[in-house]
C-alpha cells in the first residue's frame, strides 16, 4: 500500500472514530450535501467578495475532425486568475468538510472510501477518454 492509499484509510479511520453526532445515515448525507454546497459558495465568494478569480464562460468550441485526445486542448475551464491565499485556504477547508462526510458515510455502509477511488482509477485507465466527464 502505497503512502496516499494509507493516508485515505487512515482518514476514513479517523472519520468513524470521531463520527458521534452524525452517526444516522441520514444525518450523514444531509451534512455531506450542504458540506458541498458550502464549496460551491466559497467558489462563488471568491468571484463575487474577493474576486481573485473570475467566471468567462462561453460555448466550448472544438473542431469537428479532432480527436478525443486533441479536444482536451480546445475547451477551457472558463477560469481566470488564481486563487488568493485566503480564498485556497477556506476552499481547502470546505472540501474538507465534504471529505469528512463522504468518508462518514462510505463507513457508515460499510465501504472503503480507499477501495472506491482504487476502482474509479481502474475504470479511468481502462475507459479514459471514453468516460467523458
Amino acid at each position: 500500500m502505497d503512502t496516499k492509499s494509507e493516508a485515505i484509510a487512515r482518514f476514513q479511520d479517523k472519520v468513524s472514530e470521531t463520527l458521534l453526532l452524525h452517526r444516522s445515515i441520514l444525518d450523514s448525507l444531509s451534512k455531506y450535501q450542504e458540506a458541498a454546497s458550502r464549496v460551491n459558495r466559497a467558489l462563488v465568494k471568491t468571484v463575487t467578495y474577493c474576486g481573485c478569480l473570475s467566471i468567462n464562460a462561453r460555448k466550448q468550441h472544438f473542431p469537428l475532425e479532432a480527436s478525443l485526445c486533441e479536444c482536451r486542448k480546445y475547451l477551457q475551464s472558463h477560469l481566470e486568475g488564481n486563487l488568493c491565499e485566503h480564498c485556497r485556504e477556506v476552499i481547502e477547508e470546505k472540501i474538507g468538510s465534504s471529505l469528512f462526510y463522504l468518508a462518514a458515510i462510505c463507513h457508515l455502509l460499510g465501504l472503503s472510501l480507499e477501495e472506491i477511488i482504487d476502482k474509479e482509477l481502474k475504470r479511468l485507465d481502462t475507459l479514459g477518454h471514453f468516460r467523458l466527464s
